[in-house]
């Protein structure tokens, strides 16, 4: 193994939802592409967008798309700590990609943090070994002065990497140079020697109007602006969390609408990304209380909460409209979306939520049991057995990746997908998922990634409404997430003032 020292850079916002993730994915497609050995970090991340890396680890989908910027193999050690909300002030905490209990803050701040610090150290430790340049992601804003003592993500971090810190703003808020001089401010003087320089982000107007600030700003702070990042509202990238739905705005004008429940613990929604770049769909991001109008398909997506979740469904009143539509349109449930479609999710010992056992939509004739077995962190590949509505996918192979705690047992309906490897249903039964009808559930997340599934369900709906079917000649989908990065990458590279970096770096 090649021994490094790597340099560290840490990129820190005024705000959560600044554009961390994405300059971090920025740089390291920008220096990777450069001929260096790259990696992202994140030390903490809280997040219920996670993926399963290939030592069937834990990590937060943001690390995932930087390491893929940097054209690496994405590890555990990127991310070695992710809090996963479960319930009001309970997290599921994963340690180095493996969850080792569920805490409050409370609990995490006073009893877990020297040994979250450990793990974090480890693991920064040996990315340094292997790279030349690290770009570390903070979490939030350095400015919560309320949480630096308990600080694990920001500062903190800062200093133990021995890390120039670049703080971004995003002006699309308002007040950004309000945010800047106040995160400056507020910093003691040991913590803002650290920051080296300013990125405006999210801009949309005439620079030249905000030259005079930046003038300002750059007297008050003692550190320059290396440069203003355009509004970018059509780079499809993959989201860190929830948090960003709120932005987000799903296309609804095309031919056929897939509505997605946007359930109140929704996790790993990028789950849909691929479906985005089918021509003719528009996705109908579905909030609680909307109603179930003009769909030609519904996906309940990943939660990470079922018990919750379907408790909100059922408040909502959705439990007898989704059951109608079962009628007319395929519904597609994924992960915890699967285990809504069962008959109960059986929660005898409180695993899931304080709530216990509770009926599911009875769409699918399967139970689901928590607090069986430890929970299930795995890539999968199996082939279809039971293609149902999906034409032309019978035997097809298909690949993705688990994260779930329940386990599921099918009754009358029918196996999905006959395994290769993977846990899926439960251990042992070598089974994933459930069909029956135009119904259909997996624990396999990513499987719309898989181009003919993707395209049979399509297409499926494209016939339903008169329209001509695409066949499986040319996956739109594939080379998108490269055109993507390179495109946030070049955006980036000819905004920011590069010479300062390279210094700043070499």
């Amino acid at each position: 193994m090649s021994s490094f020292n790597a340099k560290c850079i840490m990129i820190q916002g005024t705000s959560s939802n600044a554009g961390k993730s994405v300059l971090v994915a920025a740089l390291c497609r920008i220096y990777s592409s450069r001929g260096y050995h790259v990696a992202p970090f994140k030390s903490q991340n809280m997040s219920l967008n996670s993926y399963t890396t290939s030592e069937n680890a834990e990590i937060a989908i943001a690390q995932v798309f930087q390491a893929e910027a940097a054209g690496i193999e994405p590890s555990y050690d990127m991310n070695p700590i992710l809090l996963k909300p479960k319930e009001d002030f309970l997290s599921q905490v994963i340690v180095q990609g493996k969850p080792v209990g569920d805490m409050n803050f409370y609990e995490y701040q006073q009893n877990f943090r020297d040994e979250a610090l450990k793990a974090i150290s480890e693991s920064l430790e040996r990315l340094k070994n292997q790279y030349e340049i690290i770009f570390i992601e903070g979490a939030g804003s350095p400015a919560e002065i309320n949480m630096r003592e308990h600080d694990l993500a920001n500062m903190e971090i800062a200093h133990l990497a021995d890390a120039d810190v670049i703080l971004v703003a995003d002006i699309d808020r308002g007040g950004v140079f309000a945010s800047i001089a106040g995160t400056f401010s507020l910093l003691d003087e040991k913590d803002r020697q650290r920051i080296k320089g300013v990125i405006i982000n999210k801009f949309r107007g005439n620079i030249d109007i905000l030259m005079p600030g930046i003038h300002q700003i750059e007297k008050i702070i003692g550190v320059p602006v290396l440069g203003v990042l355009p509004y970018a509202s059509n780079l499809r990238l993959p989201e860190e969390d929830s948090a960003s739905l709120t932005e987000r705005k799903y296309q609804e004008k095309e031919k056929i609408t897939i509505g997605v429940m946007k359930l109140p613990r929704i996790s790993n929604f990028t789950d849909l990304d691929p479906l985005e770049c089918e021509p003719d769909v528009g996705l109908k991001l579905i909030e609680i209380g909307d109603k179930l109008k003009q769909l030609d398909a519904l996906i309940l997506p990943g939660t990470r909460n079922s018990v919750n979740d379907m408790l909100a469904l059922q408040e909502a009143g959705y439990v007898d409209e989704i059951r109608d539509l079962s009628r007319k349109i395929p519904i597609i449930g994924i992960c915890g979306g699967y285990q809504l479609l069962g008959n109960k999710i059986i929660d005898e010992n409180f695993k899931e939520s304080h709530h216990g056992s509770v009926d599911g939509l009875g769409l699918l004739d399967i139970e689901t049991y928590f607090g069986k077995v430890p929970k299930i962190i795995t890539r999968s590949q199996g082939r279809i057995i039971n293609n149902g509505f999906l034409k032309g996918v019978s035997r097809e192979i298909i690949k993705g990746y688990e994260l779930h705690e329940g386990i599921t047992n099918i009754k009358n309906s029918s196996p999905l997908i006959k395994l290769e490897q993977g846990e899926g249903n439960q251990p042992g039964s070598d089974y994933d998922g459930a069909i029956y009808g135009k119904i259909l559930g997996t624990y396999l997340h990513g499987i719309f990634n898989n181009f003919r599934f993707r395209r049979a369900f399509t297409d499926y709906l494209r016939k339903n409404k008169g329209l001509d079917e695409l066949g499986f000649e040319k996956d739109p989908f594939i080379n998108s997430k490269k055109f993507y990065m390179d495109k946030l990458a070049k955006m980036v590279e000819e905004n920011l003032d590069m010479n300062f970096m390279d210094e700043l770096i070499f």
